[in-house]
């Protein structure tokens, strides 16, 4: 007997009270991880995130061209984030249809950003895409002593600006560079409605500045995605958006990918 006909006989001979008690025993044990006698082979395991459900997008072959193209950026050097380009890429779809434009801030070579273009087709949609960043890390000055001792750096990027300044030359008429620091450079978006947020700076003080100048700007139905929210050395942040999400009356979706997701009303 193969052992998804081994789970699929003790699902049709035990009671559901036995088996709820067995794989809290388990847990107990396990340290809650995912348990391959009780799911299955994991069906994804990258990015920090491991799972046995099944990631459709990697159906998709819009999608698979649009993260290879954001991968050739060189923006994730450290492994595959699918499942993360990928809400980026849904959330960047809702806001094809929405009126406004795109801001990401946070961007370092363009990973998602040229994953969004590619899929969105975004020549085509007649919106501009704003993207800022330093374009060499984070900026020392704006971290406080509880991000640095949860190991957060200033820097820690390699310089990038022509390099994103070449990746995004064929796209001159939509694509706007604004090099710098959030929120000092917020005004250069001239954006009077906004259709897609990105959000993913490492630090909570240009973060919270950034969702607070844009938010009523952001077109209803919007998304505001949060790439640092539910990772280890940003709990500063995670913290700054409850507070940013219960002052807007908002509730914020808490993604197994490490993101938080804001819609606005």
């Amino acid at each position: 007997m193969t052992m998804q006909g081994l789970r699929n006989w003790l699902k049709d001979r035990i009671p559901d009270s036995t088996l709820e008690r067995m794989v809290r025993r388990i847990n107990r044990h396990s340290g809650n991880w995912l348990n391959r006698p009780l799911y299955g082979r994991a069906r994804y395991n990258e990015d920090g995130l491991v799972s046995a459900h099944y990631p459709s997008f990697e159906d998709d072959k819009a999608f698979l061209e649009a993260y290879a193209a954001g991968q050739d950026t060189g923006s994730w050097p450290h492994g595959d984030l699918r499942w993360r380009a990928h809400v980026v890429c849904w959330a960047a779809a809702r806001g094809a249809a929405l009126p406004g434009d795109f801001v990401e801030c946070g961007v370092n070579r363009g990973g998602y950003a040229m994953s969004v273009i590619r899929y969105t087709d975004f020549p085509k949609l007649g919106k501009r895409f704003f993207l800022l960043d330093t374009f060499e890390g984070l900026v020392e000055s704006q971290l406080t002593d509880g991000e640095r001792q949860a190991g957060l750096r200033g820097g820690g990027y390699v310089p990038c600006h022509e390099a994103v300044q070449r990746t995004f030359a064929p796209f001159t008429d939509q694509v706007r560079i604004i090099r710098g620091t959030v929120p000092d450079t917020l005004d250069q978006v001239d954006a009077t409605r906004i259709a897609f947020l990105s959000i993913d700076m490492n630090a909570t003080a240009p973060e919270i500045a950034a969702a607070e100048r844009f938010w009523d700007r952001l077109s209803p139905g919007a998304a505001m995605v949060l790439d640092d929210y539910g990772w280890r050395k940003h709990g500063a942040q995670r913290l700054a958006f409850d507070a940013f999400a219960h002052e807007h009356d908002v509730p914020l979706l808490v993604l197994p990918t490490g993101q938080g997701l804001i819609l606005k009303p």
